[in-house]
């Protein structure tokens, strides 16, 4: 089963969720703020980036360099950044896939086509 979490005031969110409905894929679409992913979720995409916590972030908003996670993020320990994702959503890169026992975090169709059609 395909999920992908998704922001509405989101573009690129807008953009990956045409991109799977142009291809006929079939997929679960969660709202991120009322339904996030959970820790074992977050790890499941941790696991596809081989532990790059990094990519698992919206580095580009407001709660990320209000809470100087960009100082502090590398020397952070996983299970604390997995507990700050899980506890603030708008930390989480959107839009979230999951898909087959792996995901990704942000639309790259290479890295969702690869993901949905494996």
């Amino acid at each position: 089963m395909i999920v992908v979490y998704i922001y509405n005031k989101c573009s690129t969110c807008r953009k990956a969720i045409g991109w799977l409905r142009e291809r006929g894929i079939v997929f679960d679409e969660r709202p991120i703020r009322e339904t996030p992913p959970s820790e074992e979720e977050l790890r499941i995409v941790l696991g596809t980036y081989d532990g790059n916590i990094r990519r698992l972030f919206n580095t580009s908003g407001q709660d990320y360099r209000r809470l100087g996670l960009k100082e502090r993020l590398p020397e952070m320990e996983e299970a604390e950044a997995l507990r700050l994702l899980a506890a603030n959503v708008n930390l989480v890169r959107r839009p979230f896939l999951l898909a087959g026992g792996k995901g990704s975090a942000g639309f790259k169709e290479e890295e969702w086509t690869a993901l949905v059609e494996s």
